[in-house]
């Protein structure tokens, strides 16, 4: 508990405010005694209080576990299990765009996509050392066959048995691996918040083996890689740090070196501003962690650049030098979304629910006024899906400004709205979710539209990628 004072006297603090009150478990641990959390805030002056009252009033309106409900994109539930996420069909095609989109991604810059269990033998737990160190977060083993086995809390173990599968020339190398895998980690139930922390969450998981002198140039390529894939969501400021050797670690010297040297030059050479974590970096390596900026000026982990020297070691990883030697690999673990749950999370708060047009699970909503004008909204609707775009129509006996406000509270991007006149033009009355209301527009000239806001994201991710 925190022993205070930290003021001499409360003149020195004239903005304060009490937020609410909760129940929080001592620790954390939903076995020890409930206490009585006070939140409170104090600030130098009462505007900076007023400014800060306004973002945790747009942070509440932008929750995503609010949001997530009313659009209808996940839920939890107590009869599966508390921090195990379900998702609805339009948490689905947004989960589904990007997956393919970082699938897509990862094969144009050189990556192999593998999948792997979701449990593995106790031995291989025991190899990776998780079994030592890792336990407490892991879930009790099962037995099959006289076998102890464990879900898996981690992908790395899978992607070097994949590794191992051959032995390796130094003309194979480097060799990328990716997985989008599922992996389980036992969190106390006080910790968990909807998508932020749960048990069940899928990794972008990638392990790069190369050889020393590769080592620069792939750490520099997961960075590009990195920035492209987040300037695609909308994420363009970020805080960086390196975190370098600890008192206690693994592997030699030389290669602490070397490793930190190409994580620090990899930065540099591109300009990219960093903070210094001196000693703390993991006990198997030097890393980059890089931190995202959402829409309220938030940070958020997101990216690691991981070396490991121990799951080498530990696996006798090694492939065959020029020389026709055994020699062993370096390993860089990485993953950029992270957890892809928390990384939703992220996202739902970050566009407040309004995805842009490429990210909307529906893209466009057809609006007949009257029931004479459904057959021609299901045609428009057919049209849309002709050309590749994700439209529903509402059929439903409501009138039609209370189906524009249904489809404007679920933040779809097009509302297209059909009646006598648009019938006969072969047209739609369109309003956009930002811009208003477009008037009539031919559906084909509106597929073009539709086009070109897709195309136009596609093109300044092919930009940021030159």
């Amino acid at each position: 508990m925190c022993q205070g004072p930290h003021v001499e006297d409360t003149a020195s603090i004239p903005a304060v405010k009490l937020l609410n009150v909760a129940g929080a478990y001592w620790r954390g641990d939903e076995h020890r005694p409930m206490l009585q959390r006070i939140y409170g805030t104090a600030f130098e002056s009462q505007q900076l209080l007023d400014e800060h009252l306004e973002r945790l009033e747009q942070a509440e309106l932008r929750d995503h576990r609010t949001l997530g409900r009313q659009l209808g994109l996940f839920s939890v539930h107590e009869e599966i299990g508390p921090g195990l996420i379900v998702w609805h069909p339009k948490g689905g095609v947004l989960r589904s765009l990007v997956e393919d989109y970082w699938r897509d991604i990862h094969y144009r810059h050189g990556y192999s996509i593998v999948y792997s269990p979701h449990i593995g033998r106790s031995n291989l737990w025991r190899t990776s050392g998780h079994l030592d160190f890792y336990q407490e977060n892991m879930y009790a083993p099962m037995e099959l066959d006289e076998q102890e086995y464990f879900l898996k809390p981690m992908n790395c173990p899978f992607h070097i048995m994949i590794y191992r599968s051959a032995l390796h020339s130094y003309r194979e190398l480097p060799m990328r691996i990716g997985e989008l895998g599922t992996v389980y980690r036992y969190e106390r139930s006080g910790v968990l918040h909807g998508l932020m922390r749960v048990r069940g969450f899928t990794q972008d998981d990638a392990h790069i083996f190369c050889m020393p002198e590769q080592v620069e140039p792939e750490v520099g390529g997961v960075l590009d890689l990195t920035f492209e894939i987040l300037r695609a969501f909308g994420f363009d400021q970020y805080q960086i740090s390196l975190s370098t050797r600890p008192e206690k670690y693994v592997g030699d010297l030389e290669m602490w070196e070397h490793a930190t040297a190409s994580l620090r030059n990899a930065l540099e050479q591109r300009g990219l501003s960093h903070d210094v974590d001196d000693g703390g970096g993991a006990f198997y390596g030097p890393k980059i962690d890089i931190k995202i900026k959402d829409a309220l000026g938030r940070d958020w982990q997101c990216t690691t650049v991981q070396f490991d020297f121990n799951l080498p070691e530990r696996f006798d990883l090694t492939f065959q030098d020029s020389e026709g030697n055994r020699s062993r690999p370096y390993m860089v673990h990485r993953a950029i979304l992270g957890s892809l749950e928390r990384f939703f999370g992220v996202l739902i708060e970050h566009y407040a629910g309004a995805f842009p047009l490429w990210l909307a699970p529906v893209q466009a909503m057809v609006i007949p006024i009257a029931d004479r004008h459904i057959e021609y909204a299901r045609g428009v609707q057919a049209q849309l899906s002709g050309g590749g775009f994700r439209a529903d129509v509402d059929e439903r006996g409501e009138r039609m400004n209370a189906k524009i406000r249904a489809a404007q509270l679920q933040k779809i991007p097009y509302m297209l709205v059909v009646g006598d006149r648009e019938q006969e033009q072969g047209a739609v009355a369109v309003r956009h979710r930002e811009e208003g209301d477009l008037g009539a527009i031919p559906v084909e000239a509106l597929l073009g539209r539709l086009g070109e806001e897709v195309k136009g994201r596609q093109m300044q991710q092919s930009e940021i990628g030159e």
